[in-house]
C-alpha cells in the first residue's frame, strides 16, 4: 500500500513558514492558527513529511481565514521520512510511525480540543494521515472528514464510516487508484445516512494537495480546488 508516490517530491521544511504559532497540545507541538476563541476546529494530519511543510501550514492558514480554529500536531515525534536516507526507507520508517499510533495520538489531541470549549471538530488527512483520520470517522469521533490521496486505507474501512465523509483523489494514483476509490464511493452511497462526497481530480498526481509546485500555475489551479472542496465540506457539517 506504500510506494514511491508517497515520498514523491517532498517538501522543504521550514519550521517558520506559516502566520500561526507552534505551541504544546496533548504533548504534542502543533502548529496553531486561527482564532482561539472559535467553538470550531479542524485538525489537520499530515503526510510522512510532517508538520513542518510549508504548503500544509499555508492550507491551514486558508482553512483558519474561514473561522475555523485550526491544530496541526507533529504526531511523528519530530522525524518525519527522509528520501534520501538509503539506510531507512519507508517501510523501516513506517516500523516507528504506523498509522495506528496517529489515531490514538489524535483522540488525545481531539479530548484536548474538547476540554478547551470547542463544541466540533472536522479532521483533514494526507497520504499517511488520511488512515488516522478514516480511525477517527469510523468511532465518530469528530464531525466530518477529508481524506485526500489517502493511502493505507481499505473497503472494509469505509464500511464502518459513521460521519459524513469526502474522499479527494487522483487520477494519477498507486494508492488509492481510480478504480479502487469508485469501490469506496460504491460502499459510501449504500450508506445515505452518512453524507459523502468523492471526487477524482483528472491529470493530478498523488500528494498534488499539499506537495505542488508553487510556480507551477497548473498544479496551484488543481490545488486551491481540492482545497475548496475541503473547507466547503468543513463548512458544511462543521457547526
Amino acid at each position: 500500500m506504500s510506494g514511491p508516490q508517497c515520498c514523491s517530491n517532498p517538501p522543504t521544511l521550514n519550521p517558520r513558514s506559516g502566520t500561526g504559532h507552534v505551541e504544546e497540545l496533548a504533548g504534542f507541538k502543533t502548529y496553531v492558527t486561527g482564532s482561539v476563541d472559535s467553538k470550531l476546529a479542524v485538525l489537520l494530519v499530515s503526510d510522512v513529511f510532517g508538520y513542518d511543510a510549508p504548503n500544509l501550514r499555508k492550507l491551514a492558514d486558508k482553512v483558519a481565514a474561514a473561522g475555523f480554529h485550526v491544530v496541526v500536531p507533529d504526531f511523528l515525534y519530530g522525524d518525519p521520512f527522509v528520501a534520501e536516507r538509503s539506510d531507512r526507507p519507508l517501510a523501516v520508517w513506517l516500523k516507528d510511525h504506523g498509522p495506528d499510533k496517529g489515531f490514538e495520538d489524535a483522540k488525545l489531541v481531539i479530548d484536548a480540543l474538547k476540554s478547551k470549549g470547542v463544541s466540533a471538530i472536522g479532521a483533514a488527512g494526507f497520504c499517511w494521515g488520511a488512515k488516522v483520520v478514516v480511525e477517527l470517522a469510523k468511532e465518530a469521533l469528530i464531525q466530518a472528514a477529508v481524506l485526500l490521496h489517502p493511502s493505507f486505507v481499505t473497503v472494509d474501512d469505509f464500511k464502518s464510516v459513521k460521519v459524513p465523509i469526502a474522499i479527494l483523489a487522483a487520477e494519477i494514483d498507486q494508492l488509492s487508484p481510480p478504480a479502487l476509490v469508485k469501490q469506496f464511493d460504491e460502499i459510501l452511497k449504500a450508506k445515505p445516512e452518512v453524507g459523502s462526497f468523492v471526487k477524482i481530480f483528472p491529470k493530478c498526481a498523488h500528494g498534488w494537495t499539499v506537495r505542488y509546485n508553487v510556480n507551477d500555475a497548473t498544479a496551484v489551479s488543481c490545488a486551491d480546488e481540492a482545497h475548496q472542496d475541503m473547507l466547503n465540506w468543513f463548512t458544511k457539517y462543521v457547526k
